[in-house]
This record gives C-alpha cells, sequence and structure tokens, in this order.
C-alpha cells in the first residue's frame, strides 16, 4: 500500500495566527477558523448571489472528462503551478482514474509536474491508513505514477493528536502554495431538502471569513460515509470499519476556502443511489437568497449547499438524473 505523499515540508502544528491571522471561534459545538473580525464583517462578505449554471452530461465518464479538461484549461492558461483541491467519494472517482491513465501515458507530464494537490475534509481521528480514509480511495484510483509525478499531495492528517492545530498548519500550507486554482466539490443531501458542501453541516454556524472547521460527526455522516465507500467500488477492508465508525470530528474546509477558489467545479453523479440529491440540487439551484446581509447568512448557515451560489465562477457537472422530479 502507498504511504501517504508530501512533497511539501510540514511547517509543524499551530503559530499560524501569526502569518493568516486566524482566530478560533466555537458555535453550537463546532470550531471554526476564522480570517474575520466580526460577524457583521462575515454577513457583508457573503457578497451578491449568483445564477448556478450546470451542465447535463450523460455518463460518469463524460463528467470526468470535462473535469479534467478544467484542469488542462487552467494549466494552459496559467502556464505554472496549479492548486486543485480533490473531491473526495464517488463524484470524481471517474476524474481521479484519468487522472491515473493520463500519468501512465507520460503525454502530459509537464502539467502533472505544475500541480499541487489538496483534499477538502477527512474523518478524525483515524489512521492515514485506513481503508476507509480518501487518502486510500485516491491511491487506488490515481497510481503510483500520478503521486510520484505531481509536485506534492497534502493530505488532513487525522493522526494528529491535536485535529485544530493541524487543520491549522494545513491550511498554512493551502495558503502558501498560492490559494487555490480549482476547487472541485461535490453535494450531500441533509434533511429537509438542506444540503452540505464539503462537510459544512447545516447549522454548524459556518460564516464566509471560516477558512475550515473542526466539527462532530453524526452518526447519518458516518453512515454516508460508509456507504459511498462501498457504491464507489473502494477495496474496503472491514476490520478498519470499526475504527472509522469511532471517528468523533470531521476537519473540513470552510466557506472562505471556497469562495477564495479561482473556480469551483460541483459533480453530482450518483443521485441514483443517492436519491435525496435530487431535491436537495434542485433547491439550490432554485432557492431566493435574501438581499440583505444578515438574513442571507442565516439561509447559508441552514442550507450550506448554498454557499456555491455565492461564487462568480462556478459550474455543476451533472448527471441527467439529478433534475429527475
Amino acid at each position: 500500500m502507498v504511504k501517504p505523499l508530501s512533497k511539501q515540508s510540514a511547517k509543524g502544528s499551530g503559530l499560524v495566527d501569526r502569518s493568516l491571522s486566524l482566530r478560533a471561534r466555537s458555535s453550537a459545538g463546532n470550531t471554526w477558523l476564522s480570517s474575520g473580525s466580526s460577524e457583521r464583517d462575515s454577513a457583508d462578505r457573503t457578497g451578491e448571489t449568483q445564477p448556478l449554471e450546470y451542465r447535463v452530461l450523460e455518463t460518469e465518464e463524460q463528467v470526468g472528462q470535462a473535469m479534467l479538461d478544467e484542469i488542462r484549461h487552467a494549466w494552459r492558461q496559467k502556464q505554472q503551478d496549479l492548486v486543485i483541491v480533490l473531491l473526495g467519494g464517488r463524484g470524481a472517482q471517474s476524474l481521479h482514474r484519468q487522472l491515473g491513465e493520463l500519468a501512465a501515458k507520460g503525454t502530459e507530464d509537464r502539467m502533472l509536474a505544475s500541480l499541487k494537490v489538496f483534499t477538502q475534509d477527512a474523518l478524525a481521528p483515524m489512521r492515514m491508513d485506513n481503508s476507509f480514509s480518501f487518502v486510500r480511495d485516491f491511491e487506488r484510483l490515481l497510481g503510483n505514477e500520478f503521486f510520484a509525478k505531481v509536485k506534492c499531495f497534502t493530505p488532513m492528517r487525522t493522526d494528529a493528536i491535536d485535529l485544530e492545530a493541524e487543520l491549522a498548519r494545513y491550511v498554512e500550507d493551502l495558503q502558501g502554495a498560492g490559494g487555490i486554482d480549482i476547487f472541485f466539490l461535490g453535494h450531500g443531501p441533509e434533511s429537509g431538502g438542506a444540503s452540505h458542501l464539503a462537510y459544512i453541516k447545516p447549522n454548524s454556524g459556518a460564516r464566509a471569513s471560516d477558512l475550515a472547521g473542526v466539527i462532530p460527526i453524526s452518526q447519518s455522516i458516518l453512515e454516508h460515509h460508509i456507504s459511498k465507500f462501498r457504491a464507489g467500488g473502494a477495496a474496503v477492508n472491514q476490520s478498519d470499519e470499526p475504527e472509522c465508525r469511532r471517528a468523533s470530528h470531521i476537519m473540513t474546509l470552510g466557506p472562505a476556502a471556497i469562495l477564495g477558489a479561482r473556480r469551483l467545479i460541483q459533480s453530482i453523479v450518483d443521485a441514483g443511489t443517492a436519491p435525496a440529491k435530487r431535491e436537495s440540487y434542485r433547491r439550490v439551484l432554485e432557492a431566493k437568497l435574501s438581499s440583505d446581509p444578515d438574513e442571507r447568512l442565516r439561509q447559508l448557515v441552514a442550507n450550506p449547499g448554498l454557499w456555491i451560489r455565492q461564487h462568480r465562477n462556478a459550474v455543476s457537472l451533472i448527471l441527467p438524473d439529478v433534475l429527475q422530479a
């Protein structure tokens, strides 16, 4: 089994506040690392609500191809290091397979060598080699040659003793890499037709200035995580499931990381196995967000899937069944 790889040196935990002015705050039992100074500032930074562009593609393979083309396009325009945040689980598995095949062919090694790859969320505490870790799934699909060719691969360390300090270090590494060029997102259904992005849960108190957070895990999240690994064909080690079920928290990037990305690419390919995504995605498409910043922030806290509507350069890549009634 391939070990988690990183060509970036660990800068140590803590002390991030001196370079990013991060501050930790608690909200409903969640800890958020924020770059803002006040609730007023956070409400003002939500910005104007945007219509959400979406493209309907016929197959999961086509969705993966469109995601790969987005990387190619961004690299051609930038012609230097490209920072991408990978999506775990089913939504981007076709992209990961295609990136692995590209690495094996060796036809676009210059582009691959420019990639600084980060991950967006993780269950913790958990051993990094647990088969229910996103890192294990990335290794399975991307393959050894991909990891050998990219500039760096930086996962969240779920085996850290101090999760908050680890997440602060992670945010420092991400910002030090030059900011996010492409943030690959999924769409997670929640009760009442709400949804989450990354693992920003409804009513977890996330604000526009929050770069990352450590939030308590729920039984529904655990079941969803385990079921999507199985549905996606992951090489699941049954002996690791008990440890996965003991995970108590989720480390996740927050709204500020999403809004700060230069491009958001959302993929939704599993409405067949997660039919609640149809209603929750339609709510994101059709929601009328308030023009009042404070009320809009309350809407975003209640339904974090709506954060994508605050970004000026976002697109959803979906299969036809996502729009079925």
